[in-house]
């Protein structure tokens, strides 16, 4: 038992910066994100002899996380507001080692991508994942990750390099 206790305590230690970095990314609010990933967390550790078997802990408890907040809202049955992206540039700024390393402009940028392409970049750039694996933590095809982050990066592109729209007006 005190191997199992060490064990989710490096994990721990080792992903949760990452595993919140990305859920921030995917849905735009950081107290809401911090929320989810603990509540991900928690449940990573009632299940610890899965999940520490699982191919990808730390995307099993990002897609926990993001499931947990799409059932939250599904219980408020309301809509959540994505901030608007003026207000993104107002999230807590980077500093050493803290979980909200993300720019604000890219931050501001990220959030005017449509969810799902937000999503994809997060686990592939974030969390470092394969295409395959991306596709099989969101359940779409790995074909769908590829067009989606062919979009987000190309639409980022364009957001932050203002002399591209030019060009492309041009």
């Amino acid at each position: 038992m005190r191997t199992q206790h060490r064990d989710f305590a490096e994990f721990y230690g080792s992903a949760a910066d990452e595993c919140l970095r990305t859920v921030v990314v995917s849905i735009g609010d950081q107290d809401t994100a911090q929320e989810l990933v603990d509540e991900a967390f928690a449940r990573a550790w009632a299940s610890w002899r899965t999940v520490s078997r699982h191919p990808a802990p730390k995307a099993w408890v990002v897609r926990t996380a993001l499931n947990a907040g799409i059932s939250r809202w599904r219980r408020q049955r309301r809509e959540v507001s994505v901030p608007d992206p003026a207000t993104a540039a107002d999230l807590p700024a980077a500093s050493g080692g803290s979980a909200s390393q993300v720019d604000p402009q890219i931050m501001a940028a990220l959030m005017r991508l449509p969810a799902r392409q937000r999503e994809v970049v997060a686990l592939r750039l974030i969390l470092d994942l394969d295409t395959a694996r991306t596709a099989e933590v969101l359940g779409i095809a790995p074909g769908t990750v590829m067009a989606h982050m062919g979009r987000a990066m190309a639409a980022l592109r364009l957001d932050l390099q203002p002399e591209l729209r030019q060009e492309s007006r041009s």
